[in-house]
C-alpha cells in the first residue's frame, strides 16, 4: 500500500493512502501519523459519513476503528502484510459532522503472527467508540 505525506491542510504531514478506493474514497479520507503520545489516526466528519439520526454512522467509526488498528500496531507489524481476524467495539457517544475523530491505543501483545490491539476512538476528545481486535501478520507469498 503506497502512502503520500498530505502536504497542505489541515492534516498537513499527516499521512494517507490514497491508493485504497474504499479507505481513501468511499469511507475516508482517513489519516495517520506518529506524536509524542505515539500513533494516531484521525479524519474530520463530512455529511458523507452521517447517518439518519445526524451523527457519525456506525459502520464509518468501526471502519475507522478496523484502519486504526494497524496504525497502532505499525511498529509490531514490522513492514508484514496483516489481516483483521477479531475485531469488537461498543458505542460510547454519537460524533457529529464537523468534528475532530481520531484513535489512540496500544499493543497489548504480540506473538509470531498474530497482534493484539485495543483502542478509542474519540470526538473533540470525547469517547466514542472503543475497540479491540487482533491481527494476523502475513508475509507477502501468504496474499
Amino acid at each position: 500500500m503506497a502512502t503520500v505525506t498530505v502536504s497542505e491542510g489541515e492534516f498537513a504531514g499527516w499521512t494517507t493512502w490514497p491508493d485504497e478506493p474504499f479507505e481513501y474514497e468511499a469511507a475516508g479520507p482517513f489519516y495517520v501519523r506518529v506524536d509524542d503520545k505515539g500513533p494516531v489516526a484521525a479524519f474530520r466528519a463530512e455529511r458523507k459519513h452521517m447517518n439518519a439520526g445526524g451523527v457519525v454512522h456506525g459502520g464509518c467509526l468501526m471502519t475507522f476503528a478496523d484502519i486504526a488498528l494497524f496504525s497502532i500496531a505499525q511498529m509490531a507489524m514490522e513492514g508484514a502484510y496483516g489481516l483483521t481476524v477479531a475485531f469488537t467495539s461498543e458505542f460510547l457517544d454519537g460524533a457529529r459532522e464537523g468534528e475532530l475523530i481520531e484513535a489512540r491505543g496500544e499493543v497489548l501483545r504480540e506473538g509470531g503472527s498474530l497482534i493484539f490491539v485495543r483502542g478509542i476512538v474519540t470526538a473533540e476528545g470525547r469517547p466514542c467508540l472503543n475497540f479491540s481486535g487482533t491481527i494476523k501478520k502475513l508475509r507477502r507469498e501468504d496474499t
